[in-house]
């Protein structure tokens, strides 16, 4: 991979994640508190450890509702 091709990857990966558990974007906005349009502005850079492992955990989370 190259480096732009990495970014890509790595800014794609919770959107894969939401999709792969069923969940929707705009609901992990929901739970963020956030409107679905900042989250999606959100996932466009590539994220802090931190706010992604925040947002596995809603992932994980609502897709026990799913």
């Amino acid at each position: 991979y190259s480096s732009a091709a990495s970014d890509v990857y790595k800014r794609q990966e919770i959107r894969q994640e939401a999709a792969k558990a069923g969940v929707k974007l705009w609901w992990i906005a929901d739970k963020l508190g956030i409107a679905d349009t900042g989250l999606s502005k959100k996932l466009r850079h590539e994220l802090p450890d931190e706010e992604k492992e925040k947002i596995r955990a809603i992932i994980a989370e609502l897709a026990k509702e799913v």
